[in-house]
């Protein structure tokens, strides 16, 4: 046991000498005294790792105590001991922010149990979860060699997210460095998995999972009703990690029904994969049956100006169009306090459909601003800034309303992003695409190994802007670069979070439906 110092304020402190000397053997160091007075005298002093705080004192009480130690020192623990098992004691106590609270007579491994929860326990946990992790790691690796299905690649993305979200708070690194490995090759292998499979997902009676262009046709819908009304919330480039990062908060008001992965279609960006889940059609339909709507990427102006008249269309094909929907999107601060302001307003319909495009815009601005870029330097740190958001945003004061409205309450995503790490070169024609993940264009060069080629786009139903376009998608952590410019280029985007590609990342994607508590 490394060295611990206690100090313990009793005023009846002789009467614990057993306590003391059983702590003693086991290597803490005790410092005692009488009073509150006393207590807080020793502590301008001397350093203690916690202390141990009678409740009942004559003199300064032991409340009044808590307050003036957590004035000084407000990070030092302080295990409140009483006599008193009266609520507002406790209640006041736990306001003060105690770290503990025993009952007397305690006996003293009440008191060695309060230790290590208080002292030890980020040591316990750390040392647990490592060598739960390193039982895991095996089986995942095993795993990994034979996972062949779709369902088999969720439920191993889904492991991973598990133990990086639990190995993220532990201070061994080398432990999340083996983990990022494993990310590594789990995303080579997902990538020669969509290489074969990909195309086959759109033959008739395939099994194939639920993808974007299916999503509301078959789990949306079926949750709609003129019975309860439903907020759809879309939050543009929401990860599966950053999702459970923010689950907790949405849990304060809601209920969990159903959550399961869907699979983005390529490529994972916006005007693609967003498009596809309000129209219902793949990008090669939407550009034959909606002209009007559809944008190539060499088009001038938005390419996502549509999403309501898709949705419209889709409801419409479905027999749904005696619904009433109402359809937002938030891309600033400004538009989502509006929103949540007039919430209310929102009572009749049968569906609202809100798309908030913060986690995109903190993405893009990644690679725009320096501060955003310290903020966000890994998928960690990326998480916490997303939680962050949530918990101050908008969006959550739109959730707290819809659950005391009684709204069902619907989030999903359309595509996920990767902190990208590797160029590979790319040479295409002045008309070629800007994607980073992706690129579309005529006679384009680049290295086979690196990409999913689709020399023919229409097999994965994607349009041809010339008669000669393909598209190539990067896999893993790589991204497009050109030859002219490349190094500048390359220290540019290193380490930026992009979309667009193949990675378990960006493809594999939340859907959730919640119900009001």
């Amino acid at each position: 046991m490394n060295n611990i110092n206690i100090l313990w304020v009793d005023d009846e402190i002789d009467l614990l000498k057993p306590h003391i000397l059983f702590l003693e053997k086991k290597n803490y160091n005790v410092t005692t005294c009488n009073s509150g007075t006393e207590a807080l005298e020793i502590l301008d002093e001397q350093k203690f790792d916690i202390v141990f705080l009678d409740e009942n004192m004559p003199g300064l009480t032991g409340l009044e105590t808590l307050n003036e130690i957590k004035e000084k020192q407000d990070t030092l623990p302080v295990v409140m001991i009483t006599k008193s098992e009266e609520e507002y004691i406790m209640e006041e106590a736990i306001g003060n922010k105690i770290a503990d609270y025993l009952i007397k007579p305690v006996n003293p491994n009440q008191i060695l149990l309060s230790l290590k929860k208080n002292l030890d326990h980020s040591r316990l946990v750390s040392e647990k979860t490592t060598s739960n992790y390193q039982q895991e790691f095996r089986k995942i690796a095993m795993d990994m060699a034979m996972v062949n299905s779709y369902e088999e690649w969720v439920d191993l993305y889904k492991k991973l997210i598990y133990w990086e979200i639990q190995l993220e708070d532990i201070e061994d690194p080398s432990m999340f460095e083996i983990l990022e490995s494993q990310k590594n090759e789990a995303n080579t292998q997902f990538g020669k998995f969509i290489d074969k499979n990909y195309p086959s997902w759109f033959e008739p009676n395939t099994d194939a999972p639920i993808l974007s262009h299916t999503l509301f046709r078959e789990r949306i819908a079926p949750e709609l009703s003129k019975e309860q009304p439903t907020l759809l919330v879309v939050v543009d480039n929401l990860r599966y990690d950053q999702w459970k990062a923010f689950e907790p908060f949405v849990n304060n008001h809601y209920k969990k029904q159903k959550e399961e992965a869907f699979y983005s279609i390529l490529p994972t960006a916006t005007q693609y994969a967003r498009n596809a889940i309000f129209s219902g059609l793949m990008p090669s339909d939407m550009e034959k049956l909606h002209p009007e709507y559809w944008k190539n990427d060499t088009d001038e102006g938005g390419k996502n100006l549509h999403e309501d008249d898709f949705l419209k269309a889709q409801m419409k094909r479905l027999g749904l169009s005696n619904l009433k929907h109402e359809y937002y999107k938030i891309t600033n601060l400004a538009s989502g306090k509006k929103l949540a302001s007039n919430f209310r307003g929102l009572k009749d319909n049968d569906l609202t459909v809100v798309v908030y495009n913060f986690v995109d815009m903190l993405s893009h601005s990644k690679t725009e601003m320096d501060v955003v870029k310290e903020l966000a330097s890994n998928d960690k740190a990326y998480r916490s800034l997303t939680q962050s958001w949530f918990k101050n945003s908008p969006l959550l004061e739109m959730i707290q309303q819809a659950q005391q409205m009684g709204f069902k309450l619907i989030i999903t995503t359309d595509h996920g992003t990767i902190n990208v790490k590797n160029p590979s070169k790319v040479i295409g024609d002045r008309d070629t695409s800007l994607n980073l993940r992706y690129k579309t264009g005529r006679s384009l060069s680049y290295e086979n190994k690196d990409v999913l080629a689709a020399k023919d786009p229409k097999t994965i139903h994607l349009p041809s802007i010339n008669m000669n376009s393909s598209f190539i998608f990067a896999k893993s952590d790589l991204f497009f670069a050109y030859p002219n410019n490349y190094n500048h280029y390359v220290s540019y985007y290193r380490n930026t979070y992009q979309h667009g590609g193949v990675s378990l990342e960006e493809m594999i994607i939340p859907f959730v439906v919640l119900s009001p508590k």
